[in-house]
């Protein structure tokens, strides 16, 4: 894992998530022991850190890679929970990345073993020029941790600080006028959703969005996205503090009760909020879930 970045500023941002919750984790758990390779698309276990809604992007930190002192640094914490994984039988880790290998004659530059593993174990996209080969959508890195006996599971994300987390949706190429924006910025929240109304679900569903802001915002053009990039136009508007549910016409988008993600996009394509909802969360008939 590459914990220093080879482009100035070279600290790396994580975010680890100890509870990590997302509606990709059973397909995940279906999965044969050893590679499998993933579809770069929507719906399915591939990573991408813009529009999965694995976690809040602008949640990220800076941390060091090596300083003195104990739990101070991204090499101690990474050796933490690889440590435990260890030490619990029932555990597996699942790393997220480009394969390299078999090499059966070439020595890992920096561990010398020989073999082959996962490498670009962190966010692919939005790179600087010098990387931007390397860029695509669905295809981000990570590494999960899955503690069966405890019922968790543990989410580390990287990304570099020369990234940019406003991406094209094509290539996965940073949107250079973007890229100062926050990364989701929450003008206007998703603060809850009905996705399993009592009887049937087609054209009882809803959505119910906020305006956190002090002004009006005019939502015509802006979109509500669903885990396979289905898109909903909107069309209201909404005063300062202002909440307003949406009803969600049969065929729209998929608000599946097995779980599911929802985006907020504005006019420009820009995600504005996004959530996760897992197949737990829309058991109860008739209850709305608050995010």
């Amino acid at each position: 894992m590459n914990v220093k970045s080879q482009d100035e500023p070279s600290t790396v941002l994580y975010y680890l998530d100890e509870d990590f919750l997302h509606p990709m984790l059973n397909k995940l758990e279906a999965l044969p022991l050893g590679f499998t390779e993933l579809e770069s698309k929507p719906g399915g276990t591939a990573l991408d850190f813009i529009r999965g809604n694995l976690f809040d992007t602008a949640r990220m930190k800076l941390l060091s890679h090596i300083v003195p002192g104990p739990d101070n640094d991204l090499n101690e914490m990474l050796q933490k929970h690889v440590n435990r994984s260890m030490a619990m039988q029932s555990s597996l880790v699942y790393a997220f990345g480009q394969r390299w290998g078999p090499e059966p004659n070439k020595p890992d530059d920096f561990f010398d073993f020989l073999g082959n593993g996962i490498h670009d174990i962190h966010m692919n996209q939005g790179n600087s020029d010098n990387w931007k080969n390397d860029d695509g959508i669905y295809q981000d890195g990570g590494l999960i941790f899955h503690f069966p006996d405890e019922k968790r599971w543990v989410a580390l994300f990287l990304a570099f600080q020369s990234q940019c987390f406003h991406t094209d949706d094509a290539h996965g190429h940073r949107i250079a006028e973007a890229c100062d924006a926050p990364a989701d910025d929450g003008r206007v929240r998703i603060v809850a959703a009905l996705v399993n109304p009592l009887g049937a679900d087609k054209g009882l569903e809803s959505i119910t969005i906020l305006n956190v802001t002090p002004k009006p915002i005019d939502l015509k053009g802006w979109t509500i996205a669903d885990k396979n990039k289905k898109k909903m136009p909107l069309s209201v508007s909404l005063k300062a503090g202002q909440a307003s549910t949406i009803k969600i016409k049969a065929g729209e988008i998929d608000l599946p009760n097995e779980g599911g993600i929802i985006s907020l996009l504005d006019k420009k394509g820009l995600k504005v909020h996004g959530v996760s909802y897992t197949a737990k969360d829309a058991a109860q008939e008739g209850w709305t879930i608050v995010f």
